[in-house]
């Protein structure tokens, strides 16, 4: 018996039932096929709210944990974005339609290599793909009006902190990796305030200067 994906409007329907109001979000997971950003084995599978695979023992991040994610960014559609964790560019994607533009970094040569396919299909122009060290974000592009932060870590990386401009809004995974809490910041002119614990969830580490070891 051949196994038959969910519609895409299944997803739109788990990302409002974690609690998601904002419309140009749930636009935004409308119009973007996460089926064009899944390995092709798993594309019967990309419109279920899960984590899929995407080989490096990573996988992507469920969608509608990415969705409350940048929900608390609180992106009015002007910002300058830095994302720390490429994937296959499904969240990129996201954070395109939402924002001016979104500066990405991954670890992995050849996921990024994919994204920037994926995402040049879908005919996202406002991306910049790095491959590198994401604890240490990108600083020749800073400052940042968001960052989100897809790999858990007990605190906030320094780099990052200060690459984010006064006011702007960062969300990040904090914890070991694998027991963690989606928390929101907001940046003072004093250092980073914390806004609130958006989810639990599991994330894999940060790997890199500033996070865990390699």
């Amino acid at each position: 018996m051949t196994e038959t994906a969910p519609p895409p409007e299944d997803l739109v329907r788990a990302v409002r039932a974690v609690g998601i109001t904002d419309e140009r979000l749930l636009e935004a997971v409308r119009a973007t096929p996460r089926a064009a950003f899944v390995p092709a084995g798993h594309r019967t599978r990309a419109y279920a709210d899960a984590p899929v695979p995407i080989g490096h023992e990573q996988v992507t991040t469920q969608p509608s944990l990415s969705a409350t994610m940048i929900e608390g960014l609180d992106l009015s559609g002007d910002e300058h974005v830095l994302e720390i964790g490429t994937g296959l560019g499904f969240q990129t994607a996201l954070l395109a339609r939402l924002a001016a533009d979104v500066v990405t970094i991954e670890l992995w040569p050849d996921l990024s290599r994919q994204a920037g396919s994926n995402l040049a299909r879908q005919g996202i122009r406002n991306v910049e793909l790095r491959v590198g060290d994401g604890s240490g974000g990108v600083p020749e592009r800073a400052p940042y009006d968001a960052i989100i932060v897809s790999a858990a870590f007990p605190e906030v990386a320094a780099p990052l902190a200060g690459q984010l401009r006064v006011g702007g809004r960062l969300v990040q995974p904090i914890g070991p990796g694998g027991r963690d809490r989606v928390v929101a910041f907001r940046r003072t002119a004093t250092g980073l305030e914390r806004r609130g614990v958006l989810t639990p969830a599991r994330f894999v580490r940060l790997r890199g200067r500033y996070g865990f070891p390699a």
